[in-house]
């Protein structure tokens, strides 16, 4: 057996999907509307990982011949060539090592994501409005789905507040690294004078919470407010009060959904965020932990952040959790941000052993 086979488990992964296989055919199987569900979710992504890793092994092992017949002719065109394909794939298979440790309860699901400027107003929401593209184009890019739930308009420019609702296998797992702040330094398109500025913007990502996971929310502890969309995504439904604000009051928490004409589908998008939100603030909370989970009550500035994006006076963008930095900021900025994922999950895991 191969250190390939060995990492990934492929015997075990093998003989647990063969059991699923067999509870699936079973005559009563859908007897239990609860169960029956998650069997078959965890059937199909067992299957589909296997399905990759097969194809994905089958990829190195022709390469590593044909590279092997390479060298015997002294055929250096062919080499350099099959050098190329092994790079990709060799990062192939270090993004589906890093896929295997993505184990934790929601990794596998979709994520909320939500943007808040901090304190500078127009610099700071512009460059909010600036995190709110990259993070749609990532979703693009990645082949995930994404739907802006609610965005609150600034005054000038940029934005207030974003949340986005990402669908996709492991979007939680990959997205969860990008909660923090995040840090700008350019010249201010709306200074006059041309002066360097700094600007904060935090994210938060919530894992969007399977229907059998329950959270109690007690009607009375909930401020339901109606109002009419405006701005960017709200344009097609701003004649009546179709968008939905709740407040949960206990934790304070604030959910606002705006994306559709009905005000109940809204209601029940910002119910479905609230929901996530009170999971994990819940979960923080019994960790005992120093700082609240609620993204508008973090210190959004110095000391803070995750990663900086400077553009000026020179053009990079840093993560400074894992010193990880690249001089093309125009393709970060467009979304190019998997591999600031992808070395800090990999950093977490070397840390975590």
């Amino acid at each position: 057996m191969s250190g390939f086979e060995v990492f990934f488990d492929l015997a075990g992964k093998e003989k647990r999907l063969a059991e699923l296989e067999l509870q699936s055919q079973e005559q009563d199987f859908w007897k239990d509307t609860e169960s029956a569900p998650l069997i078959l979710k965890e059937k199909t992504g067992i299957a589909a990982l296997l399905k990759e890793f097969q194809k994905l092994y089958g990829s190195v092992e022709d390469a590593s011949q044909i590279f092997d017949m390479a060298v015997a002719e002294n055929d250096a065109e062919s080499i350099l060539e099959i050098n190329r394909d092994l790079d990709s794939l060799s990062h192939k298979v270090a993004s589906l090592e890093i896929r295997q440790t993505l184990s934790g309860e929601h990794d596998k699901g979709n994520a909320i994501l939500t943007i808040h400027p901090g304190a500078g107003g127009t610099e700071s929401q512009d460059w909010a409005e600036m995190l709110l593209r990259m993070y749609t184009r990532f979703a693009e890019t990645e082949g995930f789905k994404s739907e802006l739930i609610d965005i609150q308009p600034g005054e000038e420019a940029g934005i207030k507040s974003a949340t986005l609702d990402i669908k996709g296998d492991y979007a939680y797992g990959y997205l969860k690294a990008e909660s923090g702040v995040h840090r700008l330094v350019r010249i201010s398109p709306y200074d006059a004078s041309k002066r360097r500025h700094t600007s904060f913007a935090s994210v938060f990502v919530f894992p969007e919470l399977d229907e059998n996971v329950n959270v109690e929310i007690n009607e009375k502890d909930l401020k339901i407010d109606t109002y009419r969309a405006s701005g960017a995504g709200g344009q097609h439904v701003n004649r009546t009060d179709s968008a939905v604000r709740i407040t949960h009051i206990p934790s304070r928490i604030v959910v606002q959904c705006q994306s559709d004409r009905s005000q109940h589908k809204n209601k029940a998008t910002a119910m479905k965020v609230l929901k996530a939100r009170l999971y994990e603030f819940e979960k923080q909370k019994n960790r005992e932990k120093a700082e609240t989970l609620s993204a508008d009550k973090k210190d959004i500035g110095w000391g803070s952040q995750i990663r900086s994006y400077v553009l000026h006076p020179y053009r990079m963008v840093k993560d400074i959790r894992t010193n990880l930095q690249t001089g093309n900021t125009d393709s970060v900025l467009d979304g190019d941000i998997m591999r600031f994922m992808e070395a800090f999950l990999t950093s977490r895991k070397d840390r975590d052993g």
